[in-house]
């Protein structure tokens, strides 16, 4: 068993958050967790504790507030953030205050109290687009997807050279990185504050990009919601589960268990030097519409309709690859979407 460390999380009130508290308590490790009740990830006042932990109610850009919740930690697991698509521009300076602002306040009270170790809670929608070929022309990186193409239904990105729909392909983590809505800008910068922290102090980064986690406690039908939450929360009234553009985007779907065992295999891999990120996938890509189609099936409810509408920040695919994080933080999903739907369908969701 690895040594016991004393742990901050924060954000450990949130959805993955109070899973991931909860799985290194579990594991055997000591636990603080600090969170700011946000209102786009909570309707409801904070408990006061967390599978045990108890919970200090502060905001990460209080600097007095995070010095006194650094004292006498030794790691710092960073899941608190503001996610999601949000609801229009008007969020930018929320996303940018509560994701990078935050991160910044606390990266200088690590670096003062001479707490070296962070696990970051990173995304996927950092790459923008996954990784595409071209059947003629290899390896291409689209370009946006423009207002005009996604009018006239042509959802896939074509190829830059012959205008040819590209295929998807394993997207792994020295893909190149490309944000392309204002929360993956906000997250691809909580990284690069992270690795300039860890090449000034001595220090080290586990940066985690999710893919599309779900599961118990997410919130149930806001904005800043997942998209699992929207189609059950339309389920449960009765609704079919409204899916954009053709249904044939390609996510990885992960449950947020899977999650929060891979920040405690994060947070035991004591070897890791400066900054290093990882995809955290089941590495069993479903299209939208599966999800959705599998969802309604446990539910007994209606079949999804296709809406064709569109985001224009959302990307058309990104299928990750898992494979560095088997290889060196020994991760792999043990949850597949059919049992994970199933267990989704009637877990309790957060109000």
């Amino acid at each position: 068993m690895a040594a016991v460390t004393h742990v901050l999380v924060t954000g450990g009130a949130g959805f993955i958050g109070s899973h991931v508290t909860a799985a290194l308590l579990a594991a055997g490790h000591s636990v603080s967790v600090l969170d700011n009740g946000h209102p786009a990830a909570h309707r409801e006042p904070l408990p006061e504790t967390v599978a045990g932990a108890a919970v200090q109610v502060a905001d990460l850009r209080d600097r007095d507030a995070v010095a006194a919740a650094l004292r006498g930690v030794e790691a710092v697991v960073h899941q608190a953030a503001m996610v999601g698509m949000g609801v229009d521009l008007a969020d930018l300076p929320e996303y940018v205050g509560s994701n990078d602002l935050a991160t910044a306040v606390l990266l200088a009270g690590m670096a003062h109290a001479k707490v070296r170790r962070l696990v970051l809670a990173s995304s996927m929608v950092v790459y923008g687009e996954g990784s595409y070929a071209c059947p003629e022309h290899g390896p291409q990186r689209p370009p946006a997807r423009t207002p005009e193409d996604l009018q006239a239904g042509q959802f896939d990105p074509p190829c830059p050279v012959c205008r040819t729909a590209l295929v998807p392909v394993t997207t792994g983590e020295d893909a190149r990185l490309e944000p392309r809505s204002v929360y993956a800008a906000t997250k691809l910068a909580q990284e690069h504050l992270a690795s300039a922290w860890a090449r000034q102090s001595g220090g080290s980064v586990v940066a985690l990009r999710y893919h599309n986690v779900y599961g118990p406690g997410m919130p149930r039908d806001t904005p800043y919601s997942g998209v699992a939450a929207i189609f059950r929360s339309a389920l449960e009234a009765g609704r079919a589960p409204r899916v954009f553009e053709d249904g044939g985007q390609r996510r990885d779907f992960v449950h947020v268990r899977d999650v929060a065992r891979a920040n405690v295999a994060a947070l035991e891999a004591t070897d890791r030097e400066g900054f290093s990120a990882y995809n955290i996938a089941s590495g069993r890509p479903a299209t939208v519409a599966d999800m959705a189609h599998a969802l309604a099936g446990v539910l007994a409810g209606p079949s999804p309709v296709v809406t064709g509408e569109f985001r224009l920040g959302d990307v058309r695919h990104v299928v990750a690859s898992p494979e560095l994080a088997r290889r060196e933080l020994g991760f792999t999903a043990a949850i597949d979407l059919a049992s994970g739907m199933a267990d989704f369908a009637t877990a309790e969701l957060r109000a």
